[in-house]
């Protein structure tokens, strides 16, 4: 389909879009006016991750077109749980945890979208302030009536956990009146008119969109991308030491420089596309390269990745830390570092504490496999203490591009 609207012409050229309610009712609107659209996030800890930055990225993508990005934080959708996906039961969180979290989270998506009061400017809302207020009785007679038990068990979210024999609680089951509740509420308050997400929050989206029809008679919209994975088909949001977070304060600029510089030859062209904003004929032609010239663009694309994300200092730094270190020889300033006391650090302990390792059994099984050095000599007893004169460092390496410092205090 040919789009007239910027919006939809910039999400489709860049490989944002894989369904929408109404393609041409989206692309009409957005050709005319301002659309208020949103995506939400749920709280569950003080720092989203890489696997969600294809959302916040379409916020991005809303904004450069000319409209209006809201972030939707889960304070209230957070204390019952998305089961999409999900095996267990959500651990609950206390109010305090959820508000903490909620003001670190932000933090990230100020890098990335410009708040303000103007008719594009991004807001960010909670919608714990409209369902931490509505009555039981009040949702299930205003909300509940539109939803059948039938419907509900046919979606994916439901019936994929169902059919492992997995328990859902009441509480889960709710979550999905909840979230179709929210873009009726921002569509009411707000003047939303578009919801957009990842394609497991499909059926949650179009239950949003039929309350709205339904309770108001009002016309909104959903998209949702396809699912970003990496070319051996594990998911965004993970690395081999554990998740990618976006704040600084989870994980240095330069362990997320080296996230983008290490990807796939395969992923180069689309991760230009989807998370940097270089013009597409420049990622064409960065895509293109080949043999060891692909090293370059990937150079081109953990730089990009981390100026969006970090700032341009930290992606600068982190460049400059990775070429000192692997060129070099040297250690760079950015590298991770654990300060060791008079007493050391076994080993084991160390990889695990740099964020080499998940675990101290995981360090134990990658020192058997010959694949940790100390100071560039081949180590093999995870169980050997360490120990680093005060004001000194050493080098602790994991395989050939995972590197961090051992200080001595």
């Amino acid at each position: 389909m040919t789009y007239n609207s910027s919006l939809l012409r910039l999400l489709d050229e860049r490989g944002y879009i894989h369904q929408m309610t109404d393609a041409e009712g989206l692309d009409a609107l957005a050709s005319k006016q301002v659309v208020p659209g949103y995506v939400g996030f749920d709280a569950t800890a003080s720092s989203l991750h890489v696997g969600n930055l294809v959302s916040i990225m379409l916020l991005r993508r809303l904004q450069q077109a000319g409209h209006k990005p809201i972030v939707l934080m889960g304070g209230g959708t957070t204390r019952i749980g998305d089961p999409t996906g999900k095996d267990e039961v959500r651990k609950m969180l206390s109010n305090e945890a959820i508000e903490a979290n909620i003001a670190s989270i932000r933090t990230a998506f100020e890098r990335f979208l410009t708040f303000g009061d103007g008719p594009t400017d991004a807001v960010m809302v909670n919608n714990h302030d409209w369902l931490g207020q509505i009555g039981y009785i009040e949702m299930l007679q205003k909300v509940g009536t539109h939803f059948t038990v039938n419907r509900m068990l046919s979606f994916d979210s439901v019936k994929l956990r169902l059919e492992r024999e997995q328990p859902m609680t009441f509480l889960e089951f709710n979550y999905m009146i909840l979230q179709g509740y929210d873009f009726r509420h921002l569509s009411e308050t707000m003047g939303v008119r578009l919801q957009m997400g990842g394609s497991d929050q499909w059926g949650n989206i179009v239950n949003g969109v039929e309350l709205a029809r339904r309770m108001d008679s009002k016309e909104v919209f959903g998209l949702t991308t396809p699912l970003i994975t990496k070319a051996d088909g594990s998911k965004m949001g993970k690395s081999v030491s554990g998740a990618v977070w976006l704040n600084e304060d989870a994980l240095s600029s330069y362990d997320y420089w080296q996230f983008w510089r290490n990807c796939d030859d395969r992923d180069v062209g689309k991760f230009l596309r989807l998370f940097t904003d270089l013009p597409l004929d420049e990622i064409a032609r960065l895509e293109a390269l080949e043999g060891g010239a692909i090293n370059d663009a990937k150079v081109i694309l953990a730089n990009e990745a981390t100026k969006l994300c970090r700032g341009e200092e930290a992606a600068k730094a982190a460049e400059a830390t990775a070429a000192e270190t692997f060129a070099g020889g040297g250690l760079g300033e950015d590298l991770p570092t654990v300060e060791v006391n008079a007493e050391g650090i076994r080993l084991g302990a160390a990889c695990t504490a740099l964020g080499f390792t998940a675990s101290n059994g995981e360090a134990k099984r990658k020192i058997g496999e010959g694949a940790v050095k100390l100071d560039d000599a081949t180590m093999d007893d995870p169980g050997q203490l360490i120990t680093v004169p005060a004001g000194e460092t050493r080098k602790l390496s994991l395989g050939k591009k995972k590197h961090g410092i051992l200080k001595g205090v």
